[in-house]
């Protein structure tokens, strides 16, 4: 039996140390808790015993002095130390939290909307020797786009004017290609009508922000069934429905100037001041015109010398616009076209009509440049494959633009466009065709200036206005 014994003992040594830790790992909790709150009353205790003393021989809040002094080894008495308690007002470990620290925190996700950041595009600066700079408008925290600062301004506006009631059933209806009817059903419930065409991931987030979607054919402006209209249409039916509760609101975000208003008094500030002041062009694409038109308006009071440029894709007619004067020829001329209304891949920017947004801001814009589909899915590939910035359709065309007008800007000149939105919400239509990146890292920029009789010669004036 002897031989036995160590077996016994190694085993109910085993035993007990389980029995010991199951146990301990439920006293232990409790005596942390303990030690922690000794802990923090001694500090507080030292902390109201430092205060006075501090008081009473004149050094600042929270420290000590050693009234007789300290001697070295030679018996010559050495400078006075002072100690200071930072523990308490650091908010370490038992010390609590300083009730007089300022707290950064957000009242609601409308209060997440503008103070984007603006970043340098590394490859593209490096690329062309001229400082590029993007504004990240995809980070506003409501409907990540700019048009949640729209969103906003159209409501604000709105309920000023006491044409929305908050809470009252009053409905909005606005036409939209996804962006702003993202945002206005982030910050309330929306009903929007938008083309057949556009991605569907766009309608399916409307769906699930609470937004009661209608797709309608694409249509000219002239046509009751363009999206715009019949917006307006359904907006005015639900106001005249003495059955249905509160009124129809029709947003209208191509005319509504609460659109270009917000970029004047947020965008652009936020620009300007990013930049310290120091920019050399301003280059955006124009759905509504409102972004380009409000920030055109504050930088050029605050920079006359500012080149304004517009990027324009395939199929819109504001290139010629700016241009000539005029958007083709005389049967494509704004309200008379009847086919679709921009032929290109690209959702969000190009129209074939002038807008009140757009028209706002015109005659400060210094030029145009035309960008193509393909070039827009080669800027695509290349900013995933150089700086694994992943945008859309209308952050391609923009990021083109600003390096074409780049080539003829001075080096060192500093150059600003906007990242509208995640390439998320563009994946069944133009990174659909942009394809896959998989490994590759080999396109240049002569891939994404392809086709360049898009910028024509007369480009140069952007540097002489």
């Amino acid at each position: 039996m002897d031989h036995y014994k160590p077996r016994l003992y190694l085993t109910s040594a085993f035993i007990a140390g389980i029995l010991l830790t199951l146990g301990f790992k439920d006293f232990y909790p409790d005596l942390e808790r303990r030690f922690r709150r000794a802990r923090a009353a001694r500090l507080a205790k030292a902390k109201s015993g430092n205060s006075s003393s501090s008081s009473s021989s004149g050094s600042g809040s929270g420290s000590t002095s050693s009234g007789a002094g300290v001697f070295d080894a030679n018996g010559n008495k050495n400078e006075r130390i002072t100690l200071e308690d930072h523990t308490i007002a650091a908010g370490g470990v038992g010390g609590g939290w300083d009730d007089e620290a300022v707290t950064d925190v957000r009242d609601g996700i409308e209060a997440c909307v503008g103070n984007t950041p603006l970043f340098r595009i590394k490859s593209l600066s490096e690329e062309t020797g001229r400082e590029i700079f993007a504004k990240a408008e995809f980070m506003n925290g409501a409907g990540g786009s700019p048009k949640d600062r729209v969103a906003l301004s159209i409501i604000k506006s709105a309920e000023e004017q006491g044409l929305l009631r908050p809470n009252s059933g009053d409905t909005i209806y606005e036409g939209t290609v996804g962006s702003t009817g993202i945002s206005l059903a982030t910050v309330c419930r929306a009903r929007g009508c938008m083309p057949s065409d556009q991605a569907i991931e766009k309608s399916e987030l409307l769906l699930k922000l609470g937004a009661i979607v209608e797709r309608v054919p694409p249509a000219s402006i002239v046509d009751p069934r363009h999206f715009v209209n019949r917006a307006q249409a359904l907006a005015a039916e639900h106001t005249a429905d003495p059955e249905r509760q509160g009124r129809g609101y029709f947003a209208d975000q191509f005319e509504n100037e609460a659109n270009w208003q917000t970029h004047y008094k947020s965008t652009g500030p936020e620009i300007f001041r990013q930049c310290g002041g120091k920019i050399d062009a301003f280059v955006s694409g124009a759905g509504t015109g409102g972004t380009i038109a409000g920030v055109a308006r504050f930088l050029k009071e605050k920079i006359p010398y500012v080149k304004i440029v517009l990027a324009d894709p395939q199929g819109s007619g504001l290139f010629n616009r700016i241009r000539y004067g005029v958007m083709f020829d005389p049967k494509e001329k704004e309200g008379t076209r009847r086919r679709q209304q921009v032929d290109t891949i690209v959702e969000g920017i190009g129209i074939n009509r002038v807008t009140a947004n757009f028209e706002s801001g015109r005659e400060l814009l210094d030029d145009a440049i035309k960008v193509t589909d393909d070039q827009a899915m080669a800027m695509a590939r290349w900013l995933v494959e150089k700086d694994g910035i992943f945008v859309g359709s209308s952050s391609a065309v923009n990021c083109v633009a600003a390096v074409k007008l780049a080539q003829y800007m001075d080096p060192g000149s500093r150059i600003v466009t906007i990242l509208c939105d995640s390439g998320a919400r563009h994946m069944s239509k133009f990174w659909k065709r942009v394809g896959d990146i998989g490994g590759r890292t080999d396109t240049s920029l002569v891939d994404v200036l392809a086709h360049p009789e898009a910028l024509t010669e007369d480009s140069e004036r952007i540097i002489d206005h």
